[in-house]
């Protein structure tokens, strides 16, 4: 019988995988991802002042994490990491699932309710970080922050998440997930999902009602084999939210970057800790951005969160270092610096 046979909901070393939200919805959907909520062990830290939830996902053990109410960007997810090294030190990898901004081109039809998951391609580790460095005339930054990729193990799963994906005599276990909130009003998927020409600006209002319809991009009407389209590439990390059709776009059709969204708080983390991000769309990152897509787009990110997990073989996490053993061999590393 091995370490993983003997986990106990109480101790805090049983937990192995690390699921951090920013936003209350975000962590609702995670919630109900979870097939069984455990008590969890006691927190004692007094410097720790993030919300964890605790249960399982097939055989992994989650811990699901939020900062404090009305912290978000770069720094406050920077903040999670540290604690949660300190109470969960066998941990081996973070989720970090949530909402994001799109940045649909004509190679990239991305859509509100899409799903984006960080993945390497070409010199970019899945993330990088967006507004670090000198701004140039067209909006871009001379220097783009360059971050690590997503953990071998997790990266070793997408292929086989792919196949179940695009296999149509599968069964659409996404849609599957979504149904886990079937009970609450204002998690469905909203009927209107309107992109505006870039150079267009909102006028007026919560909604789009007094925007010209006529400057809705016309889209064709996509096949809806999987309720949930997931798109795998680059997702650029800043601490603002993106409001700018016209910086999105210059990011995205640039051919090196290929931006697929744009979040902020991944950034914070990737460096720090072994992480894969997961977005669920819920704007266009333009000056029509509003909360309607909000709620439904947070549930398809933690629906695919789920997903990786079912498909995830616990044998699998186990090869991959905890993080303590990280955290002691970087201590090493930095005294061997300093002799």
């Amino acid at each position: 019988m091995n370490r993983h046979d003997l986990r106990k909901p109480d101790s805090a070393d049983s937990y192995t995988v690390a699921w951090i939200c920013a936003l209350e919805e975000e962590f609702f959907c995670a919630c109900r991802m979870l097939d069984e909520q455990f008590t969890g062990p006691e927190i004692s830290d007094d410097n720790d002042d993030h919300t964890y939830i605790y249960g399982r996902i097939a055989k992994h053990f989650v811990v699901i994490a939020c900062p404090p109410a009305s912290q978000y960007g770069t720094i406050s997810t920077a903040r999670v990491a540290p604690d949660m090294i300190r109470t969960f030190p066998y941990l081996r990898f973070v989720l970090m699932v949530g909402i994001g901004g799109g940045a649909p081109t004509a190679r990239n039809d991305i859509r509100l309710g899409d799903v984006v998951v960080s993945h390497p391609k070409g010199e970019f580790g899945g993330v990088i970080q967006y507004d670090l460095g000198k701004k140039t005339e067209n909006g871009l930054f001379l220097k783009i922050g360059q971050l690590n990729a997503p953990p071998k193990g997790l990266l070793g799963v997408i292929p086989e998440m792919r196949r179940l994906y695009n296999d149509k005599s599968k069964p659409d276990r996404l849609a599957e997930h979504l149904r886990r909130v079937d009970d609450m009003e204002g998690y469905q998927q909203p009927a209107i999902d309107q992109l505006y020409a870039a150079e267009y600006q909102h006028v007026d209002g919560e909604n789009c009602d007094k925007c010209d319809s006529q400057l809705v991009v016309d889209r064709p009407e996509r096949r809806n084999d999987r309720v949930i389209h997931v798109h795998y590439g680059t997702i650029a990390s800043g601490n603002f939210v993106l409001k700018d059709a016209n910086v999105r776009d210059a990011y995205a059709e640039n051919p090196e970057l290929n931006i697929l969204c744009f979040e902020t708080e991944a950034a914070g983390l990737m460096n720090n800790t072994p992480c894969l991000v997961v977005r669920g769309i819920c704007d266009y990152c333009d000056s029509h951005k509003n909360g309607d897509w909000h709620r439904y787009a947070a549930l398809t990110a933690a629906a695919y969160a789920r997903e990786l997990l079912l498909v995830l073989r616990p044998q699998r996490v186990n090869t991959m270092p905890p993080w303590v053993h990280r955290v002691v061999q970087e201590l090493h590393g930095h005294t061997n610096a300093q002799r």
